[in-house]
């Protein structure tokens, strides 16, 4: 990997080449950014219930504590799944295979992946998967 230098204010655009080196260290870096700010509120989260390990003696507060907790554990396991999709995109834009459509090959919008940084889809493509899902779903 090369140094690239960017900017703060730096943008992909369609005026430059598609997936140059310069967009893959941008999306590189959005990436990078996402997954820690996930590992970190994660962090947060289990510093927050390991200390929150009260005994509610009201039976009330002791089942909102437990959905509470619940909740926060089912939004952690979807970050976890996240978090594997972002190491995924990371690994594709390492392949040369980031910001192009697993199913057409197609280039991927800046506007989606900028959107969407873990795309694997083009929109036309993701439409027509999720239109393909709502008819199976319907049987």
């Amino acid at each position: 990997m090369t140094d690239i230098v960017i900017d703060e204010g730096y943008r992909p655009t369609e005026d430059e080449p598609f997936m140059n080196e310069r967009q893959r260290e941008y999306f590189r870096r959005k990436l990078i950014g996402w997954k820690n700010d996930i590992l970190k509120e994660a962090q947060e989260t289990l510093a927050t219930l390991q200390s929150e390990n009260e005994n509610h003696p009201d039976l009330a507060d002791r089942a909102s504590s437990e959905t509470d907790r619940a909740i926060e554990l089912r939004a952690r396991d979807r970050q976890r799944k996240l978090i594997a999709k972002i190491d995924a995109a990371l690994a594709r834009i390492d392949d040369g295979s980031y910001g192009y459509c697993e199913e057409t090959g197609d280039p991927i919008s800046l506007k989606r992946l900028e959107a969407r940084p873990i795309a694997t889809l083009s929109l036309e493509a993701q439409e027509r998967h999720e239109r393909n899902e709502r008819v199976y779903r319907d049987d």
